[in-house]
């Protein structure tokens, strides 16, 4: 808290304060953000005020050492009192260890308040985000997202300690400084006044410049992480093998790697001439006190101690006034990174529970007998337009012009799936299967019509509870970066395990997980890459049955799968699918033979129902798709049983 007591330490304060970026003073906050930040303050206005004492008494401390030194030289060493000596120097002593301990008790204060802002904002944001739409994570930029939670919310922290820290320390210490300098000598404190803008306009010079670079080197950072980012995940590692791209990649990190160490030179080269500038200019001003005030202390117009205390006094003066004079950019710089925390916190959830919200009440998962059903009222939906569920600053690439949502989606569908039913969507890529699953789980709300699970609309049941009956398996099941158990028990954390060994045997995978070396324990991979599709996809159906959902959705479950995968999944969907109401959208048409139902969708809209049977006899759309599918199946010589054809 006392750096600024010698150049060495304004020079580092100074030289911090001026490579700030000085456009954020042109920022126009929102209204009510300094009342909005407050609030956060509140639960620590104990320490705060506790932290901001021993801010003054340390930059006290630091200016009274001057004057003790004074007292020490011109009434003990001067005329010889030994006691004197004896006391201000152990006055200098007390005042170093009472500042030690303001200094500690300070730190601790700042790291309670500065990691528990840290704590709370980040809890309130990552909750918060979590509460998106999915179309919120289709269109941002995870690295954008990540920097929100750990860039601006340090930076935001930081308005509460290190610059409000600051701004303090450095206030009272230059007008203690001042003050005291003017008392003991007026004619001196006039001529280092003079001094000073040789200190702030070589500053102001060299801090634009290093505010340029350090943007810079933060962008060619971020660029050189994000490919580290994208070739050091499974995919992009994967992608390089494939084509053998070794060489290339080497060359275009060395390239992006060179940049950042070229610009951290300059960097480093700039912050030198800063320091070495301004540690200059302290010296040069000290050298023409001690100059005049030598030469005054020979006319007997001032004393020894007076001159003495007065250089000491000068360089705790210029280090705060130097960095005072840039408070502005400091303090904007971290109430931009407020902003940018509440601006995420401000993008409200387009899918949240009513305030008149009730469960969904259900027997118990023991209870085989199915008694919810499914229903689709003249539903419509268009998927929602960025700024409404997404930030421009949060996304990668500028949104186009108008930013509109997209045509209709979905155009008036009804359908109805009673208790235990099972009904199969398909149709043309881009028909609307897909939403229509993502509407049964409320991932998103219908734009017009009503969705009903167990004959209540979805937006008057709690998520939780809707949640806790509709399962899904999706086409590209999502594996954790963990093991097999913690997998299974996302689920259910309380399942013990001899229900992850009963899941596993019904989704025809317990052999498998039994024959790994850890079993349960076997860490799958980022993204269960460890795992083929069909072992991945029969995890997923092991954590269907885990949560015992009454009903379930499958969104292409066997969709890209080997024929021998397929089989194993078809087994273990059997399992997933008896006594429950489901919704299933089917890749290959062979697979729904069985269903109670199939929907044909083509364009938004249910343009054919019926079985299997009688979709085959009206020879329409369905009757040409499994035509279309069967003859390419023919013709890669595969055998279609007849049953199929």
């Amino acid at each position: 808290m006392a750096m600024g007591g010698s150049p060495m330490g304004g020079a580092w304060m100074a030289s911090r304060s001026f490579s700030r970026d000085r456009s954020v003073v042109e920022r126009r906050l929102a209204r009510g953000t300094t009342k909005r930040i407050m609030s956060y303050a509140r639960p620590y206005r104990r320490q705060i005020a506790i932290f901001l004492t021993t801010t003054v008494a340390s930059a006290a401390s630091a200016a009274a050492v001057p004057l003790l030194l004074k007292v020490l030289i011109d009434s003990g060493v001067v005329p010889g009192e030994r006691s004197v000596v004896v006391w201000a120097a152990l006055a200098v002593a007390g005042l170093a260890l009472f500042d030690a301990i303001m200094n500690l008790i300070g730190r601790w204060m700042s790291a309670r308040v500065g990691e528990g802002l840290i704590f709370d904002l980040r809890r309130q944001v990552f909750d918060h985000v979590q509460r998106q739409p999915i179309a919120f994570f289709t269109r941002t930029q995870t690295g954008s997202l990540v920097s929100r939670l750990n860039s601006d919310v340090v930076g935001a922290q930081q308005a509460f300690t290190g610059t409000l820290s600051q701004v303090v320390s450095n206030f009272v210490t230059l007008v203690l400084a001042l003050g005291a300098m003017l008392v003991l000598s007026w004619q001196i404190t006039i001529v280092v006044l003079v001094l000073v803008p040789l200190f702030l306009l070589p500053a102001r010079y060299i801090g634009r410049k290093l505010a340029d670079i350090s943007r810079e080197s933060m962008q060619l950072n971020a660029n050189m992480s994000q490919t580290m980012t994208e070739r050091f995940n499974v995919s992009g590692a994967l992608l390089v093998k494939i084509f053998g791209r070794y060489h290339r990649e080497n060359e275009t990190f060395g390239q992006a790697a060179a940049r950042v160490r070229d610009i951290g030179v300059i960097q480093a080269l700039y912050a030198r001439y800063f320091f070495i500038g301004l540690t200059f200019l302290a010296s040069f001003a000290t050298a023409i006190v001690y100059g005049i005030g030598g030469w005054l202390t020979i006319d007997g117009a001032l004393e020894v101690g007076t001159l003495v205390a007065l250089a000491a006094l000068l360089t705790r003066l210029y280090g705060p006034l130097t960095a005072l004079s840039n408070v502005q950019v400091d303090i904007m710089t971290a109430l931009v990174s407020f902003e940018r925390v509440f601006e995420v916190l401000d993008l409200k959830p387009m899918v949240q529970d009513k305030p008149s919200a009730q469960p969904l009440e259900v027997r118990s998962a023991a209870d085989q007998e199915p008694r919810i059903s499914v229903e689709f009222d003249d539903v419509r939906f268009r998927y929602p337009a960025g700024d409404d569920v997404s930030l421009a600053s949060l996304e990668s690439l500028a949104r186009p012009a108008g930013n509109g949502a997209d045509e209709e989606v979905l155009r008036g569908v009804s359908f109805r799936i009673e208790p235990g039913q099972m009904v199969a969507l398909v149709g043309p890529s881009g028909a609307g299967k897909t939403t229509i699953t993502h509407l049964v789980s409320r991932l998103y709300d219908p734009t017009g019509g009503v969705v009903r699970v167990g004959g209540r609309d979805v937006r008057d049941i709690t998520l939780e509870s809707l949640h806790d009956v509709v399962g899904v398996v999706t086409q590209d099941a999502h594996m954790f970066h963990d093991t097999i158990r913690a997998n299974l028990a996302y689920a259910r954390p309380e399942a013990g395990d001899e229900q992850l060994h009963a899941a596993l045997r019904s989704a025809q995978i317990h052999d498998l997980v039994n024959s790994l070396p850890d079993g349960l324990d076997t860490v799958v991979g980022d993204r269960g890459y460890r795992l083929s599709g069909g072992e991945k996809q029969r995890l997923a159906i092991a954590r269907l049955l885990l949560k015992s959902p009454h009903v379930v959705v499958l969104d292409e479950a066997t969709a890209h799968l080997d024929s021998e995968s397929e089989l194993a999944v078809q087994r273990a969907l059997k399992t997933a699918l008896t006594g429950r109401t489901s919704l299933v959208i089917a890749h290959r048409l062979s697979t729904i033979r069985d269903a109670d139902l199939i929907l044909v969708v083509d364009d938004g809209r249910v343009v054919e129902r019926g079985t299997h049977e009688q979709l085959l006899r009206a020879g329409g759309l369905y009757s040409e798709l499994h035509r279309t599918q069967f003859a390419s199946q023919r013709t890669d010589g595969v055998d279609v049983p007849s049953s199929a054809r």
